[in-house]
């Protein structure tokens, strides 16, 4: 137990030093540092895989022998990479649930949670193997004293038209330190590969499973408190996520049944990205809530303002072939780039009266 207080407050001290020396932007740090009831993050780790081959799926480039090379000191850079990125979220306090992306395996977060420097927080996790083709997951981690799961499903998605897999929606029913309920789901879209309009069908059609679970639970109780986080490989004016998901774009009027889009104000009002394509930044990893917590009504509350893009410039590098910054990935093509991720995570804050 010593080892682990003497290892807490060695994080401590090193976030603490890191932050005044990391050349945050005032208003990041200062969100960083504000005291907060709960801190939800987000995180895209780009393709963690572990080093061994599963022959269920296509995962062979990502083996000691593949065509990246992806060895065990590798992925050991890459567990330290997450974990650096959740302990400088958190600030003087870790977060208290993280949902995660490009999770390749059970391995994967059990490494995480307990071999890395993450093991203090004790952090418990939900995952389950998805059908993937890749066999890339999702996956939600909780620190136990801020967030009880009362209820998960793996939505799994079958498209009527393709026989095309993809990745569960992990959704989480549970209860926070003093009562309150939670609905959380952790979401990773189909890709654009193939072409934004030609896949917009599948983006299209996920979305809608979400937004029939949202109806069924404002249906049930009114004042639900949603949360939606994921990355949804479209933006969030994109047709997915506005006429299916129906996710506002107006910060005004809130109300409690209705959803509202907290990354569209980061990308068109704060003018901010969480991943660049061809040379433009935008906000693919994306917060939702429901109104409840919008309204000011409830126990629990934020704002657009407490929703943030953890955009830290030890995640960024310089980009040589547009202007300004560029994430600071693992690999550009396979090539491999030692960096953390070609996207930027996203945190929000919530508090209680």
């Amino acid at each position: 137990m010593n080892r682990i207080y003497a290892t807490i407050i060695g994080l401590i001290v090193a976030v603490s030093s890191w932050a005044q020396s990391s050349g945050l932007t005032p208003e990041l740090e200062k969100a960083v540092e504000q005291q907060r009831y709960l801190r939800l993050m987000f995180y895209n780790c780009e393709n963690f895989f572990d080093t061994d081959d599963d022959p269920l799926t296509r995962d062979e480039e990502f083996t000691p022998e593949g065509e990246r090379h992806w060895n065990k000191k590798r992925y050991n850079e890459k567990q330290d990479h997450v974990s650096q990125v959740v302990a400088a979220i958190g600030g003087w306090q870790a977060p208290d649930i993280i949902g995660l992306c490009e999770i390749e395996s059970r391995k994967v977060i059990l490494d995480l949670t307990l071999d890395s420097k993450l093991y203090v927080f004790e952090y418990k996790f939900l995952h389950k193997e998805s059908p993937d083709s890749r066999g890339i997951d999702v996956a939600l981690l909780y620190q136990p004293k801020s967030y009880t799961p009362i209820k998960t499903e793996f939505i799994p998605v079958h498209y009527p038209n393709s026989s095309r897999s993809t990745r569960d929606i992990l959704f989480s029913t549970g209860t926070t330190r003093n009562g309150d309920t939670l609905h959380i789901f952790v979401n990773h879209w189909p890709s654009r590969w193939g072409g934004q309009s030609e896949t917009d069908e599948l983006r299209c059609y996920v979305a809608s499973i979400v937004r029939h679970k949202v109806d069924s639970l404002v249906t049930a109780n009114s004042r639900s408190n949603i949360i939606i986080m994921g990355d949804l490989n479209d933006y969030p004016n994109n047709n997915s996520v506005c006429s299916v998901l129906k996710a506002k774009t107006e910060f005004s009027n809130f109300e409690q049944t209705e959803l509202y889009n907290l990354a569209y104000y980061q990308q068109f009002v704060k003018m901010q990205g969480t991943h660049k394509y061809d040379g433009m930044w935008g906000v693919l990893d994306q917060m939702i809530i429901s109104g409840s917590l919008l309204d000011g009504n409830g126990p629990l509350y934020t704002s657009k303002d407490d929703a943030h893009i953890f955009n830290a410039p030890f995640l960024l590098e310089n980009d040589d072939t547009h202007i300004g910054y560029k994430p600071f990935r693992t690999y550009n093509g396979y090539q491999y780039n030692g960096g953390f991720s070609d996207h930027l995570p996203v945190f929000i804050n919530i508090y209680r009266k």
